[in-house]
């Protein structure tokens, strides 16, 4: 997965309903009140489907804000914002899906993946028993190899079907987070053994077992108490609002953000087409002109075309030659949504 597509979706990568209900089957919850976690909600829609039917205090962190307005009605609780950004106490959710984006971190001059950083955050907030259900492309379990093999038990990979995360590779990554004590009677060699088979689940990927709609042995989700999230951070959404009214905003507008040059009147003698041109295809007779059916948007540039000539030697060589012009282009729309281009 390329970091320019990563950009493009702007990290933002929800997971198939049919993918989530899937989820739900490996799941078997309490009756009593529990805490579950999804660190990157979204619109909350996969995270509802996962703990749907369940009594599950449902909290999630997401830093778009649009998206944390769809997600609040279906949550006990939201935070807008980053997840890195927000504290919590250790041992506080019995459940924590994490669908994090899928990008590199920049950390002074290192370089991390943040699917690992996103679960180097998380994994604390889980209590011993609790249940990680991560979903990420299988070339990035070699970066959460590590965590995984030393504080999980139980650890299953299933590959998702759906079109979508076939397309990124998508893998789910369940598993129980250990107690201390299992952790300290954990040999190197078990530690050693688990964290390769992470590393080799991007070349292993077409023969991992696929999620089924069903499940013989789930995981029993354990109770848990009230959580609390606190944001940390800045609040970006208020201080984007409230810049337009500061001092500073106002002395660099000017210069970042020049209101568009308007000029009018006609000239002094007709101009000529070479004048015509360069006043053209500097934009100063762009915008709107004519009525009714004629009334049209034009847009003029001026743009480098080369021309390749190709000439036979007398000793028959073939001598190709470039020829380097500027043209200039003008493109129209008109009120009908017809559209046309102009050299």
């Amino acid at each position: 997965m390329s970091r320019f597509n990563a950009k493009v979706r702007c990290n933002y990568y929800p997971l198939p309903l049919r993918e989530a209900e899937r989820i739900r089957n490996l799941l078997r919850f309490p009756i009593e009140l529990f805490s579950a976690l999804d660190p990157c909600v979204g619109d909350g829609s996969a995270f509802a489907t996962i703990t749907g039917g369940s009594s599950a205090r449902r909290y999630g962190i997401e830093l778009d804000a649009y998206r944390a307005e769809q997600a609040g009605p279906s949550l006990t609780k939201i935070v807008q914002g980053n997840c890195l950004e927000t504290h919590c106490a250790v041992e506080s959710f019995s459940l924590c899906f994490c669908n994090p984006p899928y990008d590199w971190a920049l950390a002074g001059n290192a370089r991390e993946r943040l699917e690992a950083v996103f679960l180097n955050q998380i994994f604390r907030w889980l209590i011993p028993g609790g249940v990680l259900l991560l979903v990420i492309p299988a070339e990035r379990a070699t970066d959460c190899a590590q965590i995984l093999a030393s504080h999980f038990k139980r650890a299953r990979v299933l590959r998702l079907s759906d079109p979508e995360s076939v397309r990124y590779r998508q893998v789910l990554i369940a598993g129980v987070r250990r107690t201390r004590r299992e952790r300290e009677q954990l040999r190197d060699r078990e530690i050693s053994e688990c964290r390769y088979r992470f590393t080799a689940l991007g070349r292993e990927y077409e023969s991992l077992p696929v999620l089924a709609d069903l499940c013989d042995d789930p995981y029993a989700v354990p109770t848990s108490g009230p959580a609390a999230l606190t944001f940390k951070g800045m609040p970006l959404d208020e201080l984007e609002d409230l810049v337009a009214n500061s001092p500073a905003y106002r002395q660099t507008t000017r210069i970042l953000a020049p209101e568009p040059t308007v000029i009018g009147g006609r000239p002094l003698t007709p101009l000529h087409a070479g004048q015509v041109g360069l006043v053209a295809c500097s934009g100063l007779i762009n915008g709107i002109f004519g009525s009714g059916e004629e009334r049209h948007i034009a847009a003029w540039k001026s743009k480098k075309v080369t021309t390749k000539l190709t000439q036979e030697e007398e000793d028959g060589t073939t001598v190709i030659r470039e020829r380097e012009r500027f043209v200039q282009e003008l493109s129209v729309v008109f009120a009908t949504g017809e559209t046309c281009t102009l050299e």
